[in-house]
């Protein structure tokens, strides 16, 4: 067999080639992984994963879990998977897709990635109604009181999520802002249950939103693709009924970032 196509474990990894499998280890586990198992994943000493760990870290590519052990991605990885979702004939794509959805139910569309402190819009498709929320690209929402929000911790396994409901504040943003763990919690996995999210005027007065998961092969969520209006033309009742159309957008976007 030739050595290109020899499995991991049985062939030299290149020294130029090491901390890129690594970092493509890190991201597919899609939790944090330890400096044993990777060494038992790409067979490298445990002197030289713990270095390639170590400047990995220290330049932002990871980040220590809470256990002081293993190993996530940190803020230059997410932020090289958002430009890597975002490069050029892939966006013209996924724009095209969401001004189809923005057409067809007449509203604000969203592409939102999650980030350390909350949601970041990617992509933004704007309603041309005057009467508009402004969260242009790059803004960064609260994951507790925004669909998008929601919608990604209810993707967290259970251990994760407490985790992260133990770190962030749930700082009161409308009077509808769930601001308690418990109530949260409820709301997540109802959100489980039904496979989208809302926000019901908990993160603006007046705006309604709705969100669905955009997920990889695996069926991790990657991004979020929601709509959002003013309740004066919009409430929820009247987002939900647009669900189908979120829903096949998401496909399209799924099957988009396969190719």
């Amino acid at each position: 067999m030739p050595e290109d196509h020899a499995p991991e474990s049985k062939r030299q990894i290149p020294t130029s080639l090491r901390l890129l499998l690594l970092l493509e280890k890190v991201a597919k586990a899609g939790a944090p992984v330890t400096p044993s198992a990777l060494c038992d994943a790409l067979n490298l000493p445990k002197p030289t994963v713990h270095r390639l760990l170590a400047t990995a870290e220290a330049e932002g590519f990871f980040q220590r879990d809470i256990d002081g052990r293993s190993y996530g991605p940190g803020r230059r990885m997410r932020r090289l998977s958002i430009n890597t979702l975002s490069s050029q004939r892939v966006r013209a794509e996924r724009l095209r897709i969401l001004k189809a959805l923005a057409g067809d139910v007449g509203e604000t569309c969203n592409l939102a990635a999650p980030d350390r402190d909350g949601m970041v819009y990617i992509d933004r498709v704007e309603t041309h109604w005057p009467l508009r929320i402004q969260l242009p690209v790059g803004t960064q929402v609260p994951f507790h009181c925004t669909a998008s929000g929601k919608m990604y911790m209810s993707s967290l396994r259970a251990e994760k999520l407490r985790r992260l409901l133990s770190a962030i504040a749930l700082e009161r943003r409308t009077r509808q802002t769930l601001t308690t763990p418990g109530a949260l919690v409820q709301e997540i996995t109802a959100t489980r249950e039904r496979g989208y999210s809302t926000d019901d005027e908990e993160f603006m007065d007046g705006m309604a939103a709705m969100a669905v998961a955009v997920r990889d092969d695996q069926g991790r969520l990657l991004t979020t693709l929601s709509i959002h209006a003013p309740v004066q033309r919009h409430d929820l009742g009247g987002l939900v009924n647009h669900l189908p159309k979120l829903r096949q957008a998401a496909s399209r976007l799924e099957r988009l970032a396969l190719e």
